[in-house]
């Protein structure tokens, strides 16, 4: 059955068309703005991606129902007007010159995860935001020992003054080949384990003095005098070097805020006598005569911390 036998029902699928098309606008048009001014959220994110290709669909169909008028648009002197904005458009977009940076920072969207790391020839730039009013940035220059193929495995984790682990900010790829993480780590999934099985891990969240498994109460403390120092650590080890990894650490004090602090070698890991339980135990060593190549995988750390209230 024909549309020209039957124009009502032509009259009806344009219709449908042109209104599907309009409604999908309006929701591709909310969950964008959502998505620019909420935090990540994968259900947002979704239903924006999936309703930009049912639009694509239907924008398709709405030009075949309307290709006279759309076909006289090409012979406007407006279309070549309109094609060099939207392409000069695009390309500042892409580029992001200062000021299109400085509106991007407006968005709470921090992506996917709060944990970015990017690994080049010459760094390694690793950023932590667990709050927008609370950015850390982690620079790494490299030094001539450092191959980014194959690259070095790297663990970045959070530690109370105690030295018990409390959050992995960058878990390694090979956890072998950075045994001081993972003795840490192992560690806090076993407290974890015994907590849970006692039913105290109320207790242990409270926000007391290296007591707590919660990293919130160390990095976002309710008030300054309740702000307990930590330290971050970082471990590397690169692929084909038969050198033990090395340790790098900062101590940070929120009661005492710096923004720029200096990574300092902490040692070498290295395996010590189990304890009376039969428990490992690992300590960290002054670097000897026997490193050269793994000193130089590292030239600076530099930690950025933004505070903002």
């Amino acid at each position: 059955m024909s549309n020209k036998r039957h124009p009502q029902l032509g009259t009806l699928r344009r219709r449908s068309i042109s209104l599907l098309t309009a409604l999908s606008f309006l929701v591709l048009a909310v969950t964008g703005v959502i998505a620019f001014i909420l935090p990540f959220s994968i259900g947002i994110i979704g239903l924006h991606a999936l309703m930009g290709f049912l639009f694509i669909g239907l924008i398709i169909l709405h030009a075949s129902n309307n290709r006279r008028p759309l076909m006289s648009y090409l012979h406007s002197g407006a279309l070549w007007a309109t094609l060099a904005v939207t392409g000069m458009l695009t390309l500042l977009f892409w580029w992001q010159p200062a000021p299109v940076k400085a509106v991007l920072g407006w968005s709470g969207n921090l992506g996917p995860a709060m944990e970015r790391f990017e690994m080049r020839d010459g760094d390694m730039v690793f950023g932590y935001g667990p709050s927008p009013a609370y950015k850390m940035r982690l620079t790494v220059k490299t030094g001539p020992s450092f191959a980014a193929s194959p690259p070095p495995t790297v663990a970045i984790w959070l530690e109370n003054q105690g030295g018990f682990h409390i959050k992995t900010l960058l878990e390694p790829a090979d956890a072998d080949r950075v045994p001081y993480w993972k003795f840490k780590h192992d560690g806090w999934q076993q407290a974890r384990r015994e907590a849970d099985e006692l039913g105290e891990i109320d207790a242990v969240s409270s926000p007391t003095p290296n007591g707590s498994f919660d990293p919130a109460d160390y990095i976002l403390p309710a008030a300054t005098k309740d702000a307990t120092p930590y330290s971050l650590l970082l471990e590397i080890n690169q692929v084909g070097d038969q050198q033990a990894s090395l340790v790098h650490a900062v101590e940070i004090d929120n009661a005492l805020p710096r923004t720029f602090q200096l990574l300092e070698l902490r040692g070498y890991p290295k395996r010590e006598a189990d304890d009376a339980n039969g428990k490992q135990r690992w300590g960290l060593y002054y670097i000897d005569e026997s490193f050269d190549s793994a000193l130089d995988l590292i030239d600076s750390a530099l930690l950025t911390i933004e505070r903002t209230e």
